[in-house]
């Protein structure tokens, strides 16, 4: 008497993680992700470990838990698999107050981003 399971959003040969609530703004982590987006995944976490930026482990964490997802819950191949799709999404700001002079305040936007990573696994001629 149970409900009928919802359909599978991504095809038979994706995969994707989510990482919500990432304190960096949302401008800033979409520069990791036009890094990684359409690469092999292995040459992606090779970019991501020698980044410098501060968030790339965050997103070098989301990386390997979109992989750990296909090949643990889907069955694909880790060697063959790109990164299809790596966007970010707005999350909340916190608004906070910094003391300016003459009793007046300064406004500070503290902004939350979401990263969503999909991979896919590409037949190996395809890859060339």
């Amino acid at each position: 008497m149970s409900q009928e399971k919802n359909p599978r959003a991504l095809k038979d040969n994706e995969a994707k993680a989510v990482c919500r609530m990432i304190r960096v703004s949302p401008q800033k982590l979409n520069l990791l992700a036009q890094l990684i987006r359409g690469k092999k995944v292995d040459r992606a976490l090779a970019d991501l470990t020698f980044s410098h930026k501060r968030i790339a482990l965050d997103v070098k964490k989301t990386l390997e838990s979109a992989i750990a997802n296909a090949e643990n819950n889907h069955d694909l191949d880790v060697d063959d698999l790109v990164v299809a799709e790596a966007y970010v999404g707005k999350a909340l700001v916190m608004k906070r107050f910094h003391a300016r002079a003459r009793g007046r305040a300064g406004r500070v936007e503290k902004p939350f981003a979401n990263l969503t990573i999909v991979v896919r696994e590409v037949e190996a001629s395809a890859q060339a």
